[in-house]
């Protein structure tokens, strides 16, 4: 039996909350043990619980974000996800500076949901795709050493980096590659150690910026 991941769910909306937290407690991998609607709430749940994972709206009562960026502080463990209709591009370089493992908008399937947040669980980041161009340009405002920073990868490394970049997981890779996807792992920890980079994410943007 898979382990089971446990996950609070935060928004001032109930209906939306429920249904979402409905959504995950219906799969076998992940439990809800936690639900509220400010910040106070998912400061307060994520001390009590320590989930693994949390889902957060941006636009609730104390702010979203500050709570994602006190409990990355305060309890690292606990994956934030920011679960939102905010396609404010302020609104997604703040979170994810904040520590946010991934930014889904609100208008997306139950099904999807969940494969993202199972994504985010393995240990990578996620974005929108349509929002990822207001990470693209804050990086095009700061000072440009990716090329010196590329060089470095090996050319197995530069294949799967652009792999990552079409949205593809260490696993779909892997089948790709005929490699196991511990190696792609291995792999993906040298390319972000090598990039300067926190996550999935900000490597694939540094890609993007390099080669367009």
């Amino acid at each position: 039996m898979a382990d089971t991941s446990q996950v609070v769910v935060v928004d001032d909306h109930p209906m939306l909350r429920e249904g979402v937290a409905l959504t995950l407690a219906a799969e076998p991998d992940f439990e809800v043990v936690g639900q509220g609607g400010s910040a106070d709430d998912a400061l307060n749940l994520a001390s009590e619980f320590l989930p693994d994972l949390m889902l957060l709206d941006v636009s609730m009562p104390g702010g979203g974000i500050s709570a994602v960026a006190s409990i990355c502080q305060h309890y690292p463990v606990i994956k934030c996800i920011m679960l939102t209709v905010s396609e404010n591009e302020q609104d997604v370089l703040d979170a994810m500076k904040a520590g946010a493992k991934g930014y889904i908008l609100k208008g997306v399937s139950g099904s999807s949901l969940i494969n993202i947040i199972r994504r985010i669980q393995q240990g990578e980041a996620y974005v929108t795709p349509s929002l990822a161009a207001a990470l693209l340009k804050d990086w095009q405002n700061e000072e440009d050493n990716s090329t010196s920073i590329f060089k470095e990868l090996t050319q197995r490394e530069k294949q799967i980096l652009e792999n990552v970049a079409t949205g593809l997981s260490n696993k779909e890779i892997a089948d790709k590659l005929f490699l196991s996807e511990k190696t792609i792992k291995h792999y993906m920890t040298n390319i972000l150690q090598k990039l300067q980079v926190r996550n999935r994410v900000e490597a694939a943007l540094l890609f993007y910026k390099e080669t367009n």
